[in-house]
């Protein structure tokens, strides 16, 4: 029993809740925004440098090849099925469901950073080539959100140039893709002298964000008009659904564990940063506060507490 506990006490995990607590509570407890983008930046570089420097050390495989195929596969997948339930129990128009359907086949670089660290302290850290499957998921579902809307909305097929530079240019994509990339070429000597800042005080980081995110969170919720309560129930059920897809594609392509664990974690996440600064520019028709409350405010706290102990159980039961 401590075992399946112990995912939940993680200091990162209980942070979030605290801040989620003083949210609902209408605490004044806050966060400055510029020193929350300022930790948000911190933490995109140092999970991209991490892993940027595990491969150098690994050297490319088979396994980081089938990883990143199973990565794109989801990300064009998964918008379909939850365009359908959107459609067919959420009750949702063509351009609303759409635009939700982006958020839940693209990723959450936070819920990824979560699922990272809690995997390791628990023993089963993930492989550090799925930084690089992370920054393959964001794009391909505002496109396949896009191709669900078009039929209803002719002007999503008249945004495509502007899209394309929204989304590869996104802040945390070039942030994640470059740190990558920096990590990849200076390997572990390299990383020697800027560790103290980048990997001594990143479980610090980790929980101050966190600790912001459930403050948001909380907000977010209290203050949504249009989610209702069926509405809450997919954001729930299907980040529930698309992590078991996940877990049974990584294990079915050979992926150990930890791997899979965080390849589920990332079906399961919803964005809320990229997807949405897509969205205003592609659909700006679609209701920003009904897929911002879905994605920030219901399925990302359902994962940070107890979606990534429940994947790593799936996981760990399959493998």
């Amino acid at each position: 029993m401590s075992g399946m506990l112990a995912p939940l006490l993680s200091p990162v995990i209980l942070f979030f809740v605290l801040g989620a607590t003083a949210g609902f509570a209408r605490s004044d407890l806050a966060i400055p925004e510029q020193i929350a983008k300022g930790l948000s930046l911190y933490l995109m570089a140092a999970i991209g440098l991490k892993g940027g420097i595990e491969v150098a050390e690994a050297g490319f495989s088979v396994d980081m090849l089938m990883a990143a195929i199973a990565g794109l596969a989801l990300s064009c997948f998964l918008p379909l099925p939850v365009f359908w339930m959107l459609r067919r129990f959420g009750r949702l128009d063509r351009i609303n469901a759409a635009a939700v359907s982006a958020h839940y086949g693209s990723v959450s670089v936070v819920t990824f950073v979560a699922g990272v660290e809690v995997l390791s302290s628990s023993g089963l850290p993930p492989q550090g080539y799925m930084v690089a499957v992370l920054a393959l998921m964001e794009t391909p579902a505002i496109v396949v959100g896009l191709m669900l809307a078009r039929s209803g909305n002719r002007e999503a097929s008249t945004a495509g140039a502007g899209l394309l530079h929204e989304t590869l240019l996104n802040g945390s994509v070039v942030l994640l893709s470059g740190s990558f990339l920096i990590g990849l070429i200076v390997g572990p000597e390299g990383f020697v002298s800027i560790a103290p800042v980048f990997e001594s005080g990143f479980r610090g980081v980790l929980c101050l964000f966190l600790l912001d995110m459930g403050l948001v969170a909380a907000r977010r919720l209290r203050g949504s008009r249009t989610l209702t309560a069926r509405l809450a129930a997919l954001a729930i059920l299907m980040p529930i659904i698309n992590g078991a897809i996940g877990i049974i594609v990584g294990t079915a392509v050979g992926l150990d564990v930890g791997t899979v664990s965080i390849l589920g974690t990332l079906a399961a996440s919803a964005s809320y940063i990229a997807v949405p600064a897509a969205m205003r520019l592609a659909l700006p028709e679609a209701d920003p506060g009904l897929y911002l409350a879905m994605s920030l405010a219901v399925t990302f706290p359902f994962n940070i507490t107890l979606g990534i102990p429940l994947y790593t159980l799936m996981a760990t039961g399959l493998g």
